[in-house]
């Protein structure tokens, strides 16, 4: 039995990302380009104070240096893997040497990326860290009733037809949504039939 249903789609609030780095000016520096970006800002000066902070505030994202007093990003990051509530937050790692036994001890913790000062650009850095919310956005599935108010339009609209039944079986489709974006927040839409696997 179909249903009705009223989607509104409104703007996701900043992604919130923790700048852990014992080094104030690149953390300054960072914050400021995060900001320019829509992030939510928050520092830490080593892997203690980050673990506290990411606890308190669970953020979406670590940014996270190695060398550090008190912890090290390294073992900030097995912490962080014990407790289930932060096990599952990106981290990437900011590295001003590129070690390879430090990349493949990042490799070891599941580190999304690891990033070398000096040779990535900050708006790359940007880049590859929106690419890691992109992995992780959702695509929703949406049962739309085809006789009532403008389910025919939209049909026409997305795809040409006035009909939302599939062409080959005639079962009624379903409007699959997607984020194309996880900072304007577009959506990608598509027919499908849940009956027999038509996309139109």
């Amino acid at each position: 039995m179909c249903f009705m249903l009223y989607i509104r789609i409104v703007m996701e609030t900043s992604k919130k990302i923790l700048i852990i780095d014992d080094d104030i000016e690149l953390r300054e520096m960072y914050a400021e380009i995060f900001q320019s970006k829509n992030f939510q800002v928050l520092q830490a000066v080593d892997g203690l104070e980050g673990l506290e902070l990411i606890i308190k505030e669970l953020p979406d994202i670590i940014f996270t240096g190695i060398d550090m007093p008190r912890m090290d990003g390294f073992t900030m990051i097995e912490e962080l893997q014990k407790n289930p509530a932060t096990a599952n937050i990106p981290v990437v790692i900011s590295s001003h040497m590129g070690r390879e036994d430090d990349k493949n001890r990042a490799l070891e913790l599941g580190v999304k990326d690891f990033i070398i000062r000096g040779t990535t650009r900050p708006i790359e850095v940007i880049a590859r860290i929106n690419v890691i919310f992109g992995e992780a956005m959702a695509e929703y599935k949406v049962e739309v009733n085809p006789e009532t108010l403008d389910a025919s339009k939209l049909a026409k609209d997305l795809n040409g037809k006035n009909s939302l039944r599939c062409l080959y079986c005639n079962g009624v489709l379903d409007l699959n949504l997607q984020f194309t974006s996880p900072q304007d927040r577009r959506l990608k839409a598509k027919f499908n039939c849940p009956s027999c696997g038509h996309e139109v």
